[in-house]
């Protein structure tokens, strides 16, 4: 058998693979180390299994994994979710479709600080849609909001996703993250922009809440200066070069322990529960990385990427075309599987084809991770919207569609902005 049926029949048996139900990075690893055995032979393949996972979970690169997984567990079971929504609530809870703003901004603070958008929709689908639903609020604006404000976990820093995209890439992880800060400060901005236009078309549609003073408004703010003070410090310290990103996750989750701890928010079993949970978390991603490790050896004795190379650039759609087609195939792709899966599976054999397009490659992180979040909330069948629909489950998905158009339509109108202006993703990185 020639290597390229060697390698359609590899890529047909991992999607039968992934249908079946078996985890992404075990598939993944099956067919790359069965391909890799038939065309290289069976002692190598073998001696591959033990050398790429050893190298992967000893490579100190990889340790901002772990770390910054242990800093989103710290800072969730310390309450600060509760926190960041009092604290916004207090704020802006008084406009027009209060309610659905102060959930915006509390998922911007909560996704900039665990980087996931699964734990960030499933977070604010206990903390805020209750409330917005004793103040009014329809089912499918709360928890379209929700969904929406899900998605910004894997645009604002420290973000897991662009973590991985990086390694893969060999990218600057610092660079990728502080890239993401404008698209999501944008990606919320816009979000906001989108509630508030609802209440202005449909003013019986949202309702107000009661309006704070400023003294209450105060003190809600300063029970969130830990978050938000950990947050600036951990960023800050990546743009100003004063530690590495596996450093500045390890100062990020000693940090977020350390406040914890002195605000009394991290009791003994929550300490417990958090080690748990990010070692849960980092196992699960680690499994995958080296199942996409050993498809990527496959990948590479095949000549995969170099194939789908030349036939996307020799189509004659241009640059934009190619480009994209593949953010089409990503939107797709999200209907049935996880962002990181998605990453992971896909940027080994797409990277190639945007180098030789002469698209800038920290530019394309923030695209393709922002496309791929677009793709965990559209119909017909969004990630992050079972996440919602498992949590509140006396809210029938096409309700939760329902309320999810809106954000998605402001979403695309983003991606064009981002790609007709590239420098919003590049300055700050251009100025590290």
């Amino acid at each position: 058998m020639s290597e390229d049926w060697v390698a359609v029949t590899g890529f047909v048996v991992l999607f039968v693979l992934m249908l079946l139900r078996v985890p992404v990075g075990m598939a993944m690893g099956l067919v790359g180390i069965t391909g890799y055995s038939y065309l290289v032979g069976f002692q190598p393949a073998l001696k591959l299994i033990g050398q790429t996972s050893m190298r992967t979970v000893t490579d100190y690169t990889f340790g901002i994994i772990p770390m910054f997984l242990l800093m989103g567990a710290f800072v969730s079971n310390s309450g600060v979710s509760r926190e960041l929504f009092r604290a916004a609530h207090t704020l802006v809870g008084h406009l027009r479709g209060g309610l659905g703003l102060a959930t915006i901004v509390a998922c911007g603070g909560f996704a900039a600080i665990s980087g996931s958008s699964v734990a960030t929709a499933a977070t604010f689908s206990t903390v805020a849609y209750p409330e917005m639903r004793r103040y009014g609020y329809p089912q499918s604006f709360a928890t379209g909001v929700i969904a929406a404000g899900g998605t910004l976990g894997a645009m604002l820093p420290p973000s897991t996703v662009l973590a991985v995209y990086g390694i893969i890439t060999q990218q600057d992880i610092g660079k990728l993250f502080v890239a993401g800060i404008i698209p999501g400060l944008l990606a919320m901005t816009m979000y906001m922009i989108t509630v508030a236009l609802i209440g202005w078309a449909k003013p019986d549609f949202l309702p107000r809440g009661q309006v704070t003073t400023w003294a209450e408004r105060a003190g809600a703010l300063r029970d969130v200066w830990a978050p938000l003070a950990l947050f600036a410090f951990v960023i800050g310290g990546l743009y100003g070069g004063l530690f590495t990103p596996t450093e500045a996750g390890g100062v990020g989750a000693g940090g977020a322990f350390i406040l914890g701890v002195l605000r009394r928010r991290l009791p003994g079993p929550a300490i417990r529960k958090s080690l748990l949970e990010a070692t849960r978390t980092a196992a699960a991603v680690f499994t995958v990385l080296i199942g996409a490790l050993l498809f990527g050896y496959f990948l590479t004795i095949t000549q995969v990427p170099q194939k789908v190379t030349e036939i996307l650039t020799g189509m004659g759609l241009g640059r934009y075309g190619v480009l994209a087609l593949i953010m089409l195939m990503y939107l797709v792709l999200g209907c049935l599987m996880d962002a990181m899966a998605m990453i992971i599976l896909t940027v080994p054999i797409i990277f190639p084809v945007i180098i030789a397009l002469g698209f800038d490659p920290i530019w394309f992180g923030v695209i393709i991770v922002m496309t791929v979040e677009l793709g965990l909330i559209h119909p017909p069948v969004g990630m992050i919207v079972f996440v919602i629909k498992s949590v509140v489950q006396e809210v029938s998905f096409s309700t939760i569609f329902k309320g999810v158009i809106p954000f998605i339509i402001t979403d695309l109108i983003r991606l064009v902005i981002l790609i007709a202006f590239p420098i919003l993703a590049l300055w700050l990185p251009s100025r590290m």
